[in-house]
């Protein structure tokens, strides 16, 4: 299974390893300055089943098992296992390009291979770019990763590429799927019923991984704080336990395992000690099921079901290579688009995509992979009910989507990746003060060329979600203080600022419908402030349509001056009932 991009960076490997190492030589007995226990903020990932051509649709042969020489542009594509990959599956046939393939169409001969480290990766491309310098000859290397870890790997990646000049930094240009319910946090029932419960409580999960990512989103959806330092206790905040991968995380839940933490007090660390254990977990196929399987316990809190957006499958590689061989790039986009299609559209298909990727990936079999393509809900061993596994493909439609260049507009890619670069670097500036600018390294104009060069190409239909009428169980809820025109609906300009917050989260969040509810204090009648509620709560509703979000998928209500969260006796307690409340949920 896949290792992700920014838990693997070797940038923070070497960083982690010299500040533990100072911590524990500075280390005393006396109270010390803590790390401040991180406040999130509303985070925001965009929209996200499963006919493409449903009713339009034509299958394409499937390709012979023989390998093609077809004499075309060679490319060596370094992927982790990970089942949003089945386009580039079917469409080069096997793990290198097959007679009748897409790839073998589009005139490519492309040599999949699996590489799960991140390390491995960078010096790849690092080294292919030195080569492709010397020698414009050199076979293109290209490689995917997870979408929210891109920042950290661009800021290592970057910062080893430029020595060779501004043509030879990486680009992203492509995506062909996404985590879809894999990727997610698993906790306590209590968890889910009541977010608050998790403070004091611990997750497993690789640090700074895209895991942990839905983690941050998901406790800052609910304004609950997180502890960045995985040393440290601290009773109002989420704490994390530091796990070698993805499989150690839910071993350490399974196995009971348990650390000495230094508490902290005050915002202090003392020299007083908590023994803790693994109270959630962070992590992905087969861990979930490991832990399903193995001691049960515990329940999807949080996925890549509902944070739809969040981890796309992003393809890159070197921009002189890219650029040199543009109709290459735009006939593989092609390739992949239909492939999409194809999967999408045709179980024969997504059933070869999974063979290939057996043997692509030497690991388990074609109906392993299908498995958790399609995503199961399974029964643990304690009698729970949990949602195992998930990941889609991507057509031309969806990757235009994501990039902003679909209907809507929204570039969700572009949301996602700032989103966790400046969450990470509020965390960790010591690991990653900035991160290279979204402009700087994702190029659209490869896709878009395609897009209005073959239009014939993204008639398939995108990812479509069904939202309920109405919210029946929540994910998160916050509240926000947004400044309206006095006894009346306008919204100050001052606001939209924390209107795009919403904005951005909503985005995110694209599988989970947006509830929008208004509250009032208890000054004035009660039946004008239940109308002036209602009417606030639709400001905010057209606000977030005029940015795109369908209307469908907001829920606006108003409640009036019924549900006050303070003491309406105090100017404090009044300033936090006349308050917006922005709920996920399903």
């Amino acid at each position: 299974m896949k290792i992700k991009t920014s838990g693997k960076i070797l940038l923070i490997v070497l960083l982690l390893g010299s500040l533990f190492a100072a911590k524990l030589l500075w280390w005393d007995k006396r109270p010390q300055e803590a790390k401040a226990s991180t406040e999130i903020g509303k985070l925001a990932l965009p929209d996200a089943p499963e006919a493409s051509l449903s009713g339009n649709s034509t299958m394409l042969a499937l390709p012979s098992a023989a390998e093609s020489v077809n004499g075309g542009t060679k490319i060596k594509w370094e992927i982790m296992a990970w089942n949003s990959q089945f386009p580039l599956m079917y469409a080069n046939g096997g793990a290198n390009t097959t007679k009748g393939s897409l790839m073998d169409n589009a005139k490519l001969q492309v040599e999949i291979i699996r590489q799960d480290d991140c390390n491995k990766s960078i010096a790849d491309i690092v080294k292919f770019a030195q080569d492709y310098k010397e020698n414009p000859e050199t076979p293109g290397v290209f490689a995917s990763y997870m979408g929210d870890g891109m920042p950290a790997f661009f800021a290592a990646l970057t910062k080893e590429l430029e020595p060779l000049g501004a043509e030879y930094q990486p680009i992203a240009f492509y995506t062909m799927g996404k985590s879809y319910g894999e990727d997610k946090v698993m906790g306590p029932v209590e968890w889910k019923q009541d977010p608050k419960s998790a403070l004091g409580k611990t997750v497993a999960c690789v640090m700074r991984d895209g895991d942990m990512n839905i983690l941050l989103k998901w406790a800052g959806d609910n304004g609950l704080k997180v502890n960045p330092d995985e040393t440290t206790y601290d009773k109002n905040a989420i704490n994390v336990i530091a796990a070698n991968d993805f499989l150690d995380a839910p071993n350490k839940y399974i196995t009971g395992y348990k650390e000495i933490r230094k508490v902290i007090k005050d915002g202090k660390k003392t020299s007083e000690e908590i023994t803790v254990g693994v109270d959630g977990i962070a992590t992905w196929t087969p861990g979930d099921v490991n832990v399903a399987k193995q001691k049960g316990g515990l329940v999807n809190i949080a996925s890549t079901k509902q944070y739809a957006s969040q981890m796309p499958n992003i393809t890159i590689t070197i921009k002189k290579f890219a650029y040199d061989h543009r109709t290459d790039i735009e006939n593989l986009i092609m390739a992949l688009g239909q492939a999409g299609d194809q999967v999408r559209s045709f179980n024969e298909a997504k059933k070869f995509a999974a063979d290939v990727s057996a043997k692509v990936y030497n690991e388990q079999d074609g109906a392993y992979w299908l498995k958790y393509y399609n995503g199961v809900t399974e029964t643990d061993v304690q009698g729970l009910q949990v949602a195992l596994g998930g990941s889609m493909a991507f057509n031309l439609q969806d990757a235009a989507n994501m990039f902003g260049l679909g209907k809507d507009g929204i570039d969700r890619y572009k949301i996602v990746y700032n989103t966790f670069g400046d969450i990470l670097s509020k965390m960790y500036p010591e690991f990653m003060a900035t991160y290279p600018q979204y402009s700087k390294v994702v190029d659209k104009s490869f896709l878009q060329s395609v897009l209005t060069n073959h239009p014939e190409l993204a008639t398939g239909e995108a990812l479509k979600i069904s939202y309920s009428d109405e919210i029946t169980q929540q994910v998160s809820s916050k509240s926000y203080q947004i400044q309206f025109e006095t006894g009346s609906a306008v919204i100050k300009s001052s606001s939209y600022g924390v209107l795009d917050e919403i904005l951005k989260s909503s985005v995110v969040a694209e599988g989970l419908k947006v509830g929008v509810y208004g509250h009032t204090d208890n000054v004035g009648n009660p039946a004008s402030n239940q109308s002036l509620s209602e009417e606030r709560a639709r400001s905010v509703k057209n606000y977030l349509e005029s940015k795109g979000i369908a209307a469908n998928r907001i829920e606006a209500k108003g409640f009036g001056q019924t549900q006050p969260i303070a003491d309406n006796n105090t100017a404090t307690g009044k300033a936090q009932n006349r308050r917006v409340q922005i709920v996920l949920g399903d």
